[in-house]
């Protein structure tokens, strides 16, 4: 005898609760990807004091100090992720004991 398969059906309900959940990943996905300008990837105040594990106020700082490079663009401060990359290599400090 065949059974009749309906939306109540176990294996229909786990089915759906994974596609749920592929769903939800993949949107959380593109909202935190950007794409690429001039194979470029820009980063927002908030992102590169998350990075570096500093205040927006010391990026101030190091962007009137020159520290840092960046793009004013209407009000709005963003950053090249290839110019934070170099910065962060301009300035690492080898360790002297190995």
């Amino acid at each position: 005898m065949e059974e009749l398969i309906t939306k109540r059906n176990k294996d229909v309900i786990l089915f759906f609760e994974g596609l749920e959940e592929i769903i939800t990943s993949l949107e959380s996905t593109f909202e935190e990807t950007r794409p690429l300008f001039n194979a470029e990837r820009y980063l927002t105040d908030k992102e590169v004091a998350g990075i570096l594990k500093v205040s927006r106020r010391t990026l101030q700082d190091y962007r009137n100090q020159g520290i840092i490079s960046y793009i004013l663009l209407g009000g709005k401060v963003l950053y090249k992720e290839s110019d934070m990359e170099k910065t962060l290599n301009n300035n690492y400090i080898k360790a002297f004991r190995e």
